[in-house]
């Protein structure tokens, strides 16, 4: 379902509601990257949270839209893009707590990472 709805498929049919849904998932899931990297916890704790949020999404996909609740693919491309999203969350958030906690240490090298001050 969140792959019809980026790739267009969603505007044919004027399913607003399907935005929302998209809008709504992609927020949990960087709140979810921002709340475990504000935690100090290390990054392997994303997978947890991302596999819930890829349940989560599988089952308002069946509850509301109708789709197939047991479909193996959808919930696998629905997990990864809401972990790819959570992931940028985390190294986005984690990159301002190592500039604001240790700044004589690290400057920011991007948006998500960060090296150390020469």
């Amino acid at each position: 379902m969140l792959l019809d709805i980026l790739s267009g498929h969603i505007f044919a049919n004027k399913a607003y509601g399907e935005i929302v849904f998209l809008v709504l998932c992609m927020g949990a899931a960087w709140m979810t990257g921002r709340s475990i990297a504000s935690d100090w916890k290390p990054v392997w704790n994303l997978a947890l949270g991302v596999v819930g949020l890829g349940f989560a999404a599988r089952f308002l996909h069946f509850a509301l839209y109708q789709a197939q609740f047991l479909s193996f693919d959808r919930f696998l491309l629905d997990t990864l893009l809401l972990g790819v999203v959570a992931y940028v969350s985390y190294r986005f958030t984690r990159t301002n707590q190592m500039i604001r906690q240790y700044p004589w240490l690290y400057e920011k090298a991007s948006l998500i990472g960060w090296r150390t001050k020469s």
